[in-house]
């Protein structure tokens, strides 16, 4: 056992994987629930995990680089001899990777609340990826019974969203006047060697998720979206936010993202200044990610889903593929006013 590799970070790495394959991935992807178990409790291969930088320990990252580096999904024999006797060989595709899913299908538990804001939008993704996630209006949706159609003139996507509790299931899709996405590394879906990264983080088992993800590579290959690279430790946001359109209502948001690029501390400035920046401000996180809300509802969550947060005020439990969200509050729903509006000028 190295001893350079602390206890602690041993026993973090181990928890990941363990919700990755309890949470995450049971009844969803057998093949990455049972290499996530048998990962986790191999102490051999929780120290080579351990050893890796601290924002490059993520099951999916860690699978999507075997499936790389083999060309297929592994056995759990195959990752261990690869973990153990070509560290290097993984660690040099591990590094120079990040888990940018771009999971288009969150944009069906974004879009109820989207659309409550005034139009037109203009929507500024902090994590975008390839985009896929800023261009909700051209998907087609289908909430329980009710079915919106989406603009593009290409191959109709269907997201499909069961919602629970009073969720303001829209009658029309929002109007985007701007689209615009800070990433530490954009993705181009018009390069093939980035498709192909995008696509090997989709679970090996779920064929039309994948076939999802193609097709709006597609649908955003056709967009008009600014994509710039920068992050959270400099005024790159602040800039990108003076670029919006001034009669547009400027909603800047984030899914799954910040706990990779900061640390708590980062995270909790991050939340009280971003409210100089916009009125609305959606994180779609784990209810862990901020010190001000959401861990006193940590003991409520559904499965690994997300919680959804107006300007720190929680919204929504939403699944982290978009498959399902529900509404939480009282009766009349949660108020989407948010705190930052409260705030006097």
């Amino acid at each position: 056992m190295d001893q350079g590799i602390s206890s602690e970070a041993r026993k973090q790495a181990r928890e990941r994987f363990l919700f990755f394959s309890r949470k995450e991935t049971r009844d969803r992807c057998p093949v990455y629930e049972d290499l996530g178990l048998r990962i986790a409790e191999d102490p051999d291969l929780i120290d080579v995990i351990s050893s890796f930088p601290g924002n490059k320990r993520q099951p999916n990252l860690l699978l999507a680089s075997l499936r790389r580096l083999l060309g297929h999904v592994p056995s759990f024999e195959e990752a261990r001899a690869i973990m153990l006797g070509q560290p290097d060989d993984l660690l040099r595709i591990v590094l120079s990777r990040s888990t940018q899913t771009n999971e288009p299908g969150r944009c069906a538990t974004l879009l109820p609340l989207l659309c409550c804001f005034p139009q037109p939008l203009a929507l500024l993704e902090i994590g975008a990826s390839a985009g896929l996630c800023l261009v909700p209006d051209r998907y087609s949706y289908a909430f329980n019974g009710t079915v919106l159609r989406g603009s593009s003139s290409r191959q109709e996507v269907v997201m499909h969203c069961k919602t629970y509790g009073h969720v303001p299931v829209p009658d029309a899709l929002p109007a985007v006047a701007w689209r615009a996405g800070l990433d530490t590394n954009p993705l181009d879906v018009a390069d093939p060697e980035q498709r192909a990264w995008l696509e090997l983080l989709v679970w090996p088992s779920e064929h039309a998720r994948l076939a999802r993800l193609r097709a709006a590579m597609d649908i955003a290959s056709e967009e008009e979206i600014h994509l710039e690279e920068g992050n959270l430790h400099t005024d790159d946001l602040d800039r990108l936010c003076a670029r919006a359109p001034k009669d547009a209502t400027l909603v800047v948001f984030h899914s799954a993202v910040l706990s990779y690029a900061l640390d708590q501390a980062q995270r909790d400035a991050f939340a009280r200044r971003v409210g100089d920046l916009t009125d609305h401000w959606v994180s779609n996180e784990s209810p862990m990610l901020f010190s001000d809300f959401g861990s006193e509802m940590a003991d409520e969550r559904p499965g690994s889903d997300f919680l959804m947060a107006l300007n720190g005020s929680p919204i929504a439990w939403a699944d982290p593929h978009g498959a399902h969200v529900t509404w939480v509050d009282g009766d009349d729903g949660p108020s989407l006013t948010g705190r930052h509006r409260e705030r006097p000028a």
